[in-house]
């Protein structure tokens, strides 16, 4: 494709409305004001999970917002224009981050050296992202399913939030009251609102703990007073250890699985076959993750959060995210946000966190509901429950100066775990319950054959 062909977007309609029955392709635009407003959306959508990733690692959250910006338009760039999609800070590198550079008691920053060691892992994420999306783009994603099975990336993205619950309650035991009111003001404000503020409860959790930490005089503003408005964000360099690799690749299962479920979902919903950018969106995405390990951002990862507001407005304009990318750079461009985000108090990270981690983990429970996994199969239960203790366990493994974590160790034991019963179970006869259906975002039965 020419620069011409991807920067052109043909108008649809009218440009001011979506007509009954349609939907705004990727290649399409309504009028300019409309899709400035559509963007906005996004980055309303957007700014909750991104926002909230950087604050509990102890990053820059000024440097994660403008890293993701640019994410953003290095994964439209690579796509062609044609796959919409938000990369926005990604949850599943939360319990390796935490693992290799843990927070000092109190403390809302990581200092530069442990920020270092956590962007040696992002940036190891990243690279193996992008020669996964380099593998997908010259074979074909067809091999994703078998070496990755449903019954397996449920266990994998389960014991990712499952193994932070120590941190979560390292964080609460500072200030309890402020925990406690956090999670209860999440839960009310998910069940109370529908819409926007229902999908904010996490940040409106926050800000309603901020201001009751503040009023307690848990809260130190004078450094946000200090900052300026206009300015570039802190950038720090990663620093690659033996330790990182052990710690952050099983991720990178978890995140192609993501990406290429979100890729299926939009394929849906616009009609159209995406097939064919599906090892681009993830070279992309491992390029952005590249690129904010190599400065100082979270990983990122395509979001659910704007594919929502695609379905409920039906605009799949990808003019839009350009929008949203931008303003995510301008946030990222004032020091004085970012230094505000900097002052929430561990005890209220503490009760968001208590939220978030169970969340991640429930959603492994919830690929194996969406997938039938049949859990009457042996090989499906042994896989599960074997990974999961090991994960959560906090097991290790250590071979000279390269050390497999936790996430590692139970990653990979449910990989092995299952093919190696798969293998036995299929020579021997003995599990007739092997079979796990594997419905991909179009509805398609996607199974291997046994």
């Amino acid at each position: 494709m020419t620069p011409k062909e991807i920067f052109s977007w043909r108008l649809h309609g009218n440009g001011h409305s979506v007509e009954p029955g349609s939907v705004v392709a990727p290649d399409e635009r309504l009028s300019y004001p409309i899709t400035v407003g559509i963007g906005l959306q996004h980055v309303v959508a957007m700014f909750g999970a991104t926002f909230i990733v950087p604050v509990i690692m102890g990053f820059p959250t000024s440097t994660t917002l403008l890293f993701s910006g640019i994410g953003t338009m290095l994964f439209l760039l690579i796509t062609g224009n044609r796959v919409p999609s938000y990369l926005g800070s990604s949850f599943t590198l939360l319990a390796p981050v935490a693992a290799i550079a843990p927070l000092a008691q109190g403390r809302s920053l990581l200092d530069g050296a442990s920020i270092s060691l956590a962007l040696g892992g992002i940036l190891i994420t990243g690279l193996a992202l992008a020669v996964v999306g380099a593998v997908v783009h010259l074979a074909g994603a067809g091999w994703i399913p078998v070496v990755m099975p449903p019954v397996v990336t449920g266990t994998i993205v389960a014991l990712i939030g499952f193994n932070l619950a120590g941190a979560a309650k390292a964080n609460v035991d500072t200030a309890p009251v402020d925990a406690v009111i956090t999670i209860v003001s999440v839960l009310v404000i998910t069940v109370a609102f529908r819409g926007l503020i229902g999908r904010l409860a996490i940040v409106l959790g926050v800000a309603i703990g901020y201001a009751v930490s503040a009023l307690r005089g848990g809260v130190d503003l004078s450094s946000v007073a200090a900052a300026p408005w206009i300015g570039l964000p802190s950038f720090h360099a990663p620093q690659v250890t033996t330790a990182a690799w052990g710690l952050f690749l099983p991720v990178v299962l978890v995140l192609v699985a993501e990406n290429v479920g979100h890729v299926k979902t939009v394929a849906t919903m616009t009609g159209t076959n995406l097939d064919r950018y599906l090892g681009r969106a993830l070279l992309a995405d491992g390029l952005a993750t590249t690129l904010a390990g190599s400065g100082g951002g979270a990983a990122t990862t395509t979001y659910a959060e704007n594919i929502g507001v695609m379905a409920a407005s039906r605009v799949y304009s990808t003019l839009a995210y350009w929008v949203a990318a931008a303003f995510a750079v301008l946030l990222g461009l004032c020091p004085k946000f970012g230094v505000l985000a900097a002052s929430i108090p561990a005890g209220v990270l503490g009760g968001a966190g208590v939220v978030l981690y169970g969340m991640i983990g429930v959603l492994g429970a919830r690929i194996w509901v969406q997938n039938r996994v049949d859990f009457s199969s042996p090989t499906n239960l042994m896989t599960a429950a074997v990974g999961l203790i090991l994960g959560i366990g906090g097991f290790s493994l250590v071979l000279g100066d390269f050390t497999l974590g936790a996430i590692g160790v139970g990653s990979f034991g449910a990989l092995l775990i299952y093919h190696g019963m798969r293998v036995i179970a299929h020579w021997r006869g003995t599990d007739p319950h092997l079979h796990t259906r594997a419905i991909d975002a179009t509805g398609e039965d996607v199974s291997l054959a046994r």
